[in-house]
């Protein structure tokens, strides 16, 4: 098993062509983020890109305003399970089941933790129109204290 969300080991591509296709996929600095990255920065908020999680090095903040400890994360639909976008790969299905089911434990588990340490948290669709996340960062900012302003992505 890899990690604490027991995913094994991945049983290898199903093909060069999807191999590829997986590889090119940006993990972070995709459009949606930058579209929030680029409407925070011009109303004058700034942030830090790839942020740690406080206590675990491998988990990263996508973006995160530090000073009012708000974190955001622009969920990819796939990797995340988007109940609208996200799909199943019948390759393998078996193990990606197992690696989507984990990594939602494991978004839910950063969530948690964050909150605990008094953090906001917003968590926003990939696919989400990038003003409507920006509002609610704002929304995150104007709370008192740690607030879990999305219990996560909206269904958009």
């Amino acid at each position: 098993m890899v990690g604490g969300f027991g995913v094994p080991p991945h049983p290898g591509s199903s093909g060069e062509a999807v191999s590829r296709r997986m590889s090119a996929l940006r993990r972070r600095d995709n459009e949606g983020e930058l579209a929030v990255r680029r409407l925070l920065y011009a109303a004058g908020y700034r942030y830090r890109v790839a942020y740690p999680v406080p206590g675990h090095a491998r988990r990263t903040i996508d973006i995160a305003l530090t000073r009012r400890k708000v974190a955001v994360f622009i969920d990819g639909c796939f990797w995340h399970g988007c109940p609208r976008h996200g799909t199943r790969p019948r390759s393998n299905a078996e193990w990606w089941s197992v690696k989507l089911a984990a990594n939602q434990a494991r978004d839910q588990d950063t969530t948690s933790q964050l909150l605990d340490a008094g953090w906001s948290v917003v968590r926003a669709w990939e696919h989400e129109d990038p003003a409507v996340v920006v509002r609610r960062v704002l929304e995150a900012l104007q709370c008192e204290g740690p607030a879990n302003s999305s219990t996560g992505p909206s269904e958009n």
